[in-house]
């Protein structure tokens, strides 16, 4: 048996959690709603996050755009896609939501900023 402890993030409680993981189950202790327990058992069988980052813009007022994921993305892929992400470069004007990667680990990259003509 191995023996976690998070912290819920799924709501603003932040429940301290003990989680013990055996061969074939998952014990989650400390949790007040059920999406604390549905957090825990995602965390230790398949923990994913949301990325946000920034990507380089060509003939812009800034030289970056910040960006996000519009989805969570397995926590292994994250340093994957920090290097589509890291190789990319996009023109301006970049605008709010315009889609800069498409279709990455099933999500798309979005930018979260506008980015004028220099």
């Amino acid at each position: 048996m191995e023996e976690r402890n998070l912290t819920c993030i799924n709501c603003p409680m932040g429940c301290s959690l003990k989680v013990k993981i055996y061969d074939d189950k998952i014990e989650v202790e400390g949790n007040i709603c059920s999406r604390g327990k549905e957090y825990a058992e995602n965390e230790v069988t398949n923990p994913k996050r949301t990325v946000t980052s920034t990507i380089k813009v060509v003939g812009g007022e800034r030289p970056v755009v910040s960006v996000k994921t519009t989805g969570e993305i397995p926590k292994k892929n994250i340093f994957d896609l920090m290097k589509i992400i890291n190789d990319k470069s996009v023109n301006a004007p970049v605008k709010i939501g315009e889609v800069l990667i498409k279709d990455v680990f099933g999500v798309n990259v979005v930018a979260t900023s506008n980015v004028d003509r220099a």
